[in-house]
C-alpha cells in the first residue's frame, strides 16, 4: 500500500509581515514532503498564526484556535499571540504546541512531533522562490524583523523584538527569484520599512557582481531592476525618504508611498511618542509631489487616543485637508495589551470615537472621490488580478492589494491575472476606476 504524504492546513491572521512567516513554514514543510491542504478536514495537523497586537485580534486568535481545534483536533499556534502561551491554554489547553513570531524552526518540530514526514527533504518539491500564499502574480518581500521605535500604544518591539534588518544580498536574491517565476509586483514590508539597515550599519554586500548597501534608498534602486511593479510599505517619514522620491520620477519604482502618520495634532503626536512636526511633513509631501505628480500616498490614522480633544480631533481633520492623501485607513483607539497608553488619563469615551472616526472616513472618501474624478478621460497602466464571466479587476499603480481601490474592466472575459493593460479610465467613484482596456503590455523586463 502506497503511503500518502502527511498534510499541513494553516490560517494565517493579521498583517503582511505575518503572512510571510506563513509563507516561509509552508516552504520548509513543503521541502520536507510535506503536502498542504486548504482544509480542516483535509489536513492531519493545523497550524494558527495568531495576531496579538489589539485586544479584538487576541479574541480573534483565540476564536480561531477554538475553530481549528473543533474542525480538526490537531493544531500548533505560533504568531505573535504565541508569546502569551499563558492565556492561550487557559483558553484551549488540548493545543499541541505554542511558540512565538517567526520562530519558524519551532513550527516545524512541532509539526514533526505531530506527524513526521514520510522521507527525508526533497528540495525539488519546492520551487526556487519558495512557497506563497498571494496570487501568482504578487508577494510580499520582508526585508526586517522588528522594530526600534516605541509608540506609547504598540507592543510590537516586545513581541517581535529590536531591528534586524537582511543583508541586501538576500532581500535581492530572493526578488530576483520571484520576478524569474513570473511575480509582477513585490510589496516591500516591515515593521519600519525607512530604518532598514538601521542595526547592520548599512553594511554592504554583494548581489550582481557589485556591493549594495543595506539601506533603503539603495535597496528600492536596485530592486528598480528587476523591471516589475515595487511597491513601498510602512515608509516612516525619516529625511532620508526624500531621496526615493526621484527614483519614482524615474519609474524604477512604484510612485506609492504608504506612511503611517497616525495623527496631526502635536499634542497626540507627543503622547503617541511619534514625530510631531507636522507642518514640516506637510512642506515635503508638496516637495515630492512637484518631484513626482503622480505620487500616490496612503497612510493610517488613530482617532480617539487617550487625551485627543475635540480641537485635535478637528487639527488632525484639516491636515488631512491640506495633505489630500489619496488612500486613508482609520482605527478607532483601542487598549493593547501591554501598552503604556492604556494607563493614560482621559480615555475617550466609545461613542465618541465613533462619531469622529465616521468623520474622518467620510472626509477621506471625499478627497478620494476628487482626487479619482481626475483620472476620467486619462489612460493608465493595471495590473489584473481577477477574471470572471462579467470582466476583470485590477489595480492602478496607486492601489495595494486588500488596501486600497480597485479597476474595473467590464467585458474583458480574455485576460489573466497578472497581465498588463493600459486602461482609458472612463469612470471614477470614491476610490474605484472603470475603463476599457486599450493596450495590453508585454512582459515586463529587467533593467540593465
Amino acid at each position: 500500500m502506497t503511503q500518502t504524504n502527511p498534510k499541513v492546513g494553516i490560517v494565517s491572521l493579521g498583517c503582511s509581515k505575518a503572512l510571510v512567516d506563513s509563507e516561509r513554514i509552508l516552504t520548509k514543510l513543503r521541502a520536507e514532503g510535506y503536502d498542504i491542504s486548504g482544509s480542516y478536514d483535509g489536513a492531519d495537523v493545523v497550524i494558527v498564526n495568531t495576531c496579538g497586537f489589539l485586544d479584538s485580534a487576541r479574541a480573534e486568535s483565540l476564536e480561531a484556535i477554538g475553530e481549528a481545534l473543533a474542525e480538526n483536533g490537531k493544531v500548533i499556534v505560533t504568531g505573535c499571540m504565541g508569546g502569551d502561551e499563558k492565556a492561550i491554554r487557559a483558553a484551549h489547553p488540548s493545543v499541541l504546541a505554542v511558540s512565538g513570531p517567526h520562530q519558524y524552526q519551532a513550527v516545524v518540530e512541532a509539526v514533526h512531533a505531530a506527524i513526521p514526514p514520510l522521507h527525508d527533504p526533497k528540495l525539488s518539491l519546492v520551487p526556487p522562490e519558495g512557497l506563497h500564499l498571494t496570487p501568482h502574480h504578487y508577494a510580499y518581500l520582508k526585508i526586517s524583523e522588528g522594530c526600534n521605535n516605541s509608540c506609547s500604544f504598540c507592543i510590537i518591539p516586545d513581541i517581535r523584538g529590536p531591528l534586524a534588518s537582511r543583508p541586501a544580498a538576500d532581500v535581492l536574491g530572493e526578488a530576483e527569484r520571484l520576478a524569474e517565476a513570473g511575480v509582477r509586483e513585490l510589496l516591500v514590508i516591515s515593521q519600519d520599512t525607512s530604518a532598514y539597515g538601521l542595526d547592520l550599519r548599512h553594511a554592504e554586500s554583494t548581489w550582481r557582481g557589485r556591493p549594495v548597501r543595506a539601506h533603503l534608498t539603495d535597496l528600492a534602486s536596485a530592486l528598480g531592476e528587476l523591471g516589475i511593479w515595487i511597491r513601498l510599505h510602512y515608509v516612516y517619514p525619516y529625511p532620508h525618504v526624500d531621496e526615493i522620491i526621484p527614483l519614482m520620477a524615474e519609474g524604477r519604482i512604484l510612485p506609492y508611498l504608504d506612511i503611517p502618520f497616525q495623527h496631526a495634532s502635536p499634542q497626540v503626536l507627543k503622547a503617541m511618542r511619534r514625530p510631531a512636526n507636522q507642518e514640516k511633513v506637510l512642506g515635503r509631501i508638496r516637495s515630492w509631489r512637484e518631484t513626482c505628480p503622480d505620487l500616490t500616498l496612503r497612510s493610517t490614522f488613530i482617532v480617539g487616543f487617550p487625551g485627543e480633544t475635540d480641537d485635535d480631533f478637528e487639527a488632525l481633520l484639516e491636515w488631512l485637508d491640506e495633505a489630500q492623501l489619496d488612500r486613508v485607513g482609520c482605527f478607532k483607539y483601542e487598549d493593547v495589551k501591554g501598552a503604556p497608553a492604556n494607563a493614560f488619563a482621559d480615555q475617550v469615551d466609545e461613542d465618541v470615537k465613533e462619531e469622529r472616526h465616521q468623520r474622518f472616513m467620510e472626509a477621506a472618501r471625499q478627497i478620494a472621490d476628487e482626487r479619482g474624478a481626475r483620472k476620467e478621460g486619462t489612460r493608465i497602466e493595471v495590473i489584473v488580478d481577477e477574471v470572471d464571466e462579467e470582466g476583470a479587476i485590477g489595480r492602478s499603480k496607486a492601489d495595494s492589494p486588500e488596501v486600497d481601490g480597485a479597476v474595473f474592466m467590464n467585458g474583458e472575459t480574455d485576460l489573466s491575472p497578472g497581465d498588463l493593460v493600459i486602461v482609458e479610465v472612463e469612470a471614477a467613484e470614491d476610490y474605484d476606476l472603470w475603463g476599457d482596456v486599450v493596450e495590453r503590455l508585454p512582459p515586463p523586463r529587467p533593467r540593465r
